[in-house]
């Protein structure tokens, strides 16, 4: 057991109130798509908490700005900050059946390289230019250099982009479950989806913000254990 969920489990045995402010800078594409439409639940457990969320794309300065944690996507940089994997996501390369009906569904990776397909570009916060398009079956990785005139920064104007036909993405299946249930949008290439992307939660030390962290992780971990009840999936990691 980590210090965090011992913090967790003793604030329940105590009977010790969450109170207080939790101020977390939060990835926009975890923020809008996986975590505010479930915060109610974690607001309303803890009556006492107030929680700020700062919705932007890149970390900053945590500990200059105030900030108790930090959710973000991608590889951590070295960093003095205490960093926990959270979870991993898959990344899916996905088109609506307007756009397939329209333009044809492509077969392999390698056939989006064709000038007649259009792809909805995501710029990488880090480097301000897209992501590169990769795809991942098994242990083989495969490269594919696709363009594209629209570049986009925000996760759901570019889902947004990609459900009204405007062309293929890659994004995270995190989040866009009920779409691909409703058919609203179709994984192109199933065979090729074994690429994933860490998410990581950041925060300055076990003591200062011991309750409220643990209770935020916690929270976060009982959803995505709920979540994959049953299936196969990364588990949530707080050790």
């Amino acid at each position: 057991m980590t210090r965090l969920e011992e913090a967790a489990e003793n604030a329940v045995l105590s009977g010790t109130t969450v109170r207080g402010r939790l101020r977390v800078n939060v990835d926009p594409t975890f923020a809008r798509l996986v975590l505010v439409p479930r915060l109610e639940a974690f607001v309303a457990a803890y009556p006492d908490l107030q929680v700020e969320l700062v919705i932007r794309d890149s970390i900053g300065d945590l500990v200059g700005e105030g900030f108790d944690a930090a959710v973000r996507f991608g590889e951590p940089a070295p960093s003095s900050l205490i960093i926990r994997q959270l979870l991993q996501v898959r990344v899916l390369t996905c088109a609506s059946p307007r756009y397939l009906s329209r333009r044809g569904r492509p077969e392999l990776p390698r056939d989006l390289a064709k000038d007649q397909l259009a792809c909805l570009l995501f710029r990488d916060p880090a480097t301000g230019t897209p992501f590169p398009w990769e795809f991942h079956h098994g242990k083989k990785i495969i490269t594919v250099p696709v363009t594209g005139r629209l570049i986009l920064n925000d996760a759901l104007t570019h889902l947004g982009a990609c459900v009204a036909g405007m062309g293929v993405a890659q994004v995270f299946e995190l989040g866009i479950e009920a779409l691909l249930k409703r058919g609203k949008l179709v994984n192109l290439f199933p065979d090729w989806s074994d690429e994933h992307f860490p998410l990581y939660i950041y925060h300055t030390s076990p003591i200062s913000c011991q309750l409220k962290c643990a209770h935020f992780l916690t929270f976060l971990g009982r959803w995505w254990g709920n979540r994959n009840n049953g299936r196969n999936g990364s588990p949530f990691v707080i050790a």
